[in-house]
């Protein structure tokens, strides 16, 4: 089958690698529709903090938004998946530490991530192979496009959630990118009034068509009480920021990662009584974002700007755009299932 490898920073290719083969508990995905991530381009420039604490290297197979129809299973795996149109979680525990055991496998010390951590190759490939337990079906009404946005969505659903929100607060949301507007979605589903902040002028104006209440610069932000502040960037400054903006006794989430450290206030946290949540990945937002597609609460499709072959994916990673691309911040990738093998002629 053909997958995008990295084999150092900065160099990408195609190549024709080995299937996977279905383990006991798993099930190999033919994948359909894959997304880029941040992540994946922080993999491709050597700047993803698993490259240097060890957790990942080179070469490896990134992929972790992605969607795709049950072609195979191994021992132990009930074969009604086979043809099911799935998506799945990322992080992948051991399955029998405490941590796991008590519905927190997204921090098992021992987890694998798809395409990110452990080796576990990811999904921008014809295949991937994934442990059952992990697989969600997606109902007919999620298409490819927004399947393949499970996984980012999951990751702005449990900001949302994180942020306590009641019908009528108002939220304020630090960085315009796929995970920002999306947990501005996500928000504005739950009957809050939404404003976004951001720097580039390209994506404050596509947050803009999206119908917000408010989207800014830093510059223009109106001095207004903000029930909570939602950080989705990635800069090293805002974190201390929210906590200044956000209304006493409130909430603070931080979704974001910077590339260096972010420091903030203890004292500043402490005397105005905030609570402060960090969110690691989408796994308990999973189910949530896809019930929230299936009705149409929530549709993450206009954030997508172009989708292309695996074939151009290596160029997509080395900055060059789409071409024909549109304003949204997110590119997916059409993934073609490996042909059959063909047996003899009779």
């Amino acid at each position: 089958m053909k997958a995008l490898v990295l084999t150092a920073p900065n160099k990408a290719a195609v190549y024709d690698v080995a299937a996977p083969a279905a383990a006991t508990g798993e099930a190999i995905i033919d994948v359909a529709r894959a997304g880029i991530c941040g992540t994946d381009v922080e993999l491709y420039t050597s700047e993803m903090q698993y490259l240097h604490d060890g957790n990942a290297s080179y070469p490896l197979r990134p992929g972790h938004e992605w969607m795709g129809v049950v072609s195979a299973v191994g021992d132990g795996v009930d074969p009604a998946w086979i043809g099911r149109r799935v998506t799945g979680d990322t992080m992948l525990g051991c399955g029998v530490c405490s941590r796991c055991v008590s519905s927190r496998h997204h921090v098992c010390e021992f987890r694998t991530e798809l395409g990110i951590r452990g080796g576990r190759a990811g999904a921008l490939a014809q295949q991937v192979a994934i442990p059952v337990r992990a697989l969600f079906a997606l109902p007919d009404s999620v298409d490819d496009a927004a399947g393949a946005m499970v996984e980012p969505g999951g990751n702005a659903f449990r900001s949302v959630e994180a942020a306590a929100l009641e019908p009528g607060d108002r939220v304020l949301v630090l960085g315009p990118g796929t995970i920002g507007l999306l947990v501005g979605l996500f928000a504005r589903a739950k009957g809050a009034e939404v404003h976004l902040m951001g720097r580039s002028a390209h994506s404050l104006e596509f947050a803009r068509t999206l119908g917000f209440d408010g989207v800014w610069t830093e510059a223009e932000l109106p001095d207004l009480p903000w029930d909570a502040v939602i950080d989705c960037s990635n800069a090293p400054q805002l974190p201390a920021r929210a906590i200044e903006l956000v209304e006493p006794a409130k909430r603070v989430v931080y979704v974001g990662l910077a590339g260096s450290p972010s420091l903030i206030d203890t004292r500043a946290l402490a005397l105005k009584d905030v609570t402060a949540v960090g969110i690691l990945g989408a796994s308990a937002g999973l189910a949530g974002t896809i019930d929230a597609y299936a009705n149409g609460t929530v549709d993450p499709r206009p954030l997508i700007a172009a989708t292309v072959s695996l074939e151009e994916l290596p160029d997509v990673l080395a900055g060059d755009d789409p071409a024909g691309a549109g304003p949204g911040p997110k590119i997916h990738v059409a993934i073609a299932a490996p042909a059959a093998e063909q047996g003899d002629p009779e």
